[in-house]
């Protein structure tokens, strides 16, 4: 077979392997063929790998093959985490990726001086500083997620601003750079300010925002990929990148406008610092707390329940549980469904990921929308470590942080109960009024724990 020929098979197994990522994309946005999105995904993956090692371009394949075991011996292992860790892991990825990106970017500035063009230069330059801090940024909230570095955003003054002054500072040295390439030092300090940069970036977001700085994090990973894509030339590296890119950016603007609250908000808000103001107030309030046989009862006597799961319930490893007590009352009779918050949880879809591998029935599992427009209607609203997303603060208090965010309206139905370890503020460091009202009992303890104690009542008064 000529060169040519070659040349045209590789191109269309490109093409195979585009429509495949695009048909993942469109199958992974429903509960019903995400199964297929991800098979999709990875067959594309593979015909885009195997086309790319068939290039006649590639002559030695040792250093291929020796990487591909060290890749492979890292991955393995990472993708053995629990449930609980996927966001940590998420975030991890985007690192790994974004670095292998920038340091191609690195790699082909340095063959290519003295020879490299102006545009060539401006796209590696930007290639090379979204990668870097796309890298150091994903570190720094695989960190937080994982509880290494400290969850709070760290905070201090002028801190945007010394921030801001990193990546404008990034940027005019590869503005020097695309007017004069011939300066490897220029570009190793224009790689390090961007490192730190991501750095300054991800540092003092909160852990409450952590689902938007993934997704955020996820899109800057993909269009660091494409830009490396017009840096050598590869079609199915632009596509595959846009894609991922574009994607991301949507979900993280859908994410935002669940938490009403703008991009930079988000990104320069420190937003999760606990709130100091309304703790005189405070004192005077009481809860009322209830023991696993008192929620048990009410559960039993309710027809119409909506589970909220939040953190606590991932953090506890609950949802195997939840599964026990969502099939004991249904075979009661009562009607359970969930109620899902689009930023419940570290991730996007996290509450739904957890849910589904307990087996619960995605027909179970509603929007916030909906729900919202059933609780007046609901006898118990059982949140199982969900705080900020059910915080009637957000509709009412105008100097909370959350004001304006839409919230599951759970202070609505008959009787709500939580389960929570304590009265420790959320991760977004506010007090929620919900846990003062007459209609609220709080039921204390570990989620696994305390959940695992009403089955054992339920079943107990059954047989």
């Amino acid at each position: 077979m000529s060169a040519a020929q070659t040349l045209q098979i590789i191109d269309a197994v490109y093409i195979v392997a585009v429509v495949l990522f695009i048909l993942a994309i469109k199958w992974l946005s429903s509960p019903g063929t995400a199964r297929h999105g991800v098979l999709a995904g990875e067959i594309g993956a593979a015909l885009a790998v195997a086309a790319t090692l068939a290039d006649p371009q590639v002559v030695q394949y040792k250093w291929i093959i020796i990487t591909l075991i060290i890749g492979a011996g890292i991955g393995i292992p990472l993708g053995m985490v629990k449930m609980t860790a996927v966001p940590q892991r998420t975030a991890l990825s985007h690192a790994f990726g974004a670095l292998s990106a920038a340091m191609i970017g690195i790699a082909e500035y340095y063959v290519g001086i003295p020879r490299v063009t102006r545009f060539e230069m401006g796209e590696i330059a930007l290639e090379v500083i979204i990668g870097s801090l796309t890298f150091t940024g994903s570190l720094i909230a695989a960190g937080k997620l994982q509880e290494i570095l400290p969850q709070r955003p760290i905070v201090y003054k002028g801190q945007n601003v010394v921030s801001l002054s990193f990546l404008a500072a990034a940027l005019l040295l590869a503005v020097a750079l695309v007017v004069n390439p011939n300066y490897p030092h220029l570009f190793l300090i224009m790689v390090a300010v961007a490192l730190a940069f991501g750095v300054m970036l991800v540092t003092p977001i909160g852990g409450a925002d952590m689902p938007t700085v993934i997704s955020l994090l996820n899109s800057y990973a993909g269009f660091s990929a494409a830009l490396l894509g017009f840096v050598l030339n590869s079609k199915v590296l632009v596509v595959a990148g846009a894609l991922d890119g574009s994607s991301g950016f949507i979900l993280s603007v859908i994410m935002c406008k669940a938490m009403n609250r703008s991009f930079t908000n988000v990104m320069f808000g420190a937003f999760g610092q606990v709130q100091s103001s309304g703790v005189a107030q405070k004192e005077d309030r009481t809860v009322r707390s209830a023991t696993p046989e008192e929620a048990a009862g009410i559960l039993a006597a309710a027809s119409k329940v909506v589970i909220v799961p939040g953190y606590g319930m991932a953090v506890a490893q609950a949802q195997h549980k939840v599964r026990e007590l969502f099939d004991i009352l249904t075979k009661k009779g009562v009607d359970v469904t969930f109620g899902i918050h689009p930023v419940a949880g570290r991730m996007p879809g996290h509450m739904n990921v957890l849910l589904a591998e307990a087996d619960i029935p995605y027909d179970r599992l509603k929007e916030m929308d909906d729900v919202n427009s059933d609780l007046p209607q609901t006898d118990v609203a059982l949140i199982i470590g969900a705080n900020d997303v059910t915080n009637p603060a957000a509709r009412t208090d105008q100097g909370s942080p959350i004001y304006g965010m839409p919230i599951l309206d759970v202070d609505k139905a008959q009787t709500v109960m939580v389960i929570k370890r304590s009265m420790s503020p959320g991760f977004a460091g506010i007090d929620n009024p919900l846990y003062y009202l007459d209609k609220t009992l709080m039921l204390f303890g570990d989620a696994k724990g305390f959940v695992g104690d009403i089955v054992r009542e339920l079943s107990g008064g059954h047989h």
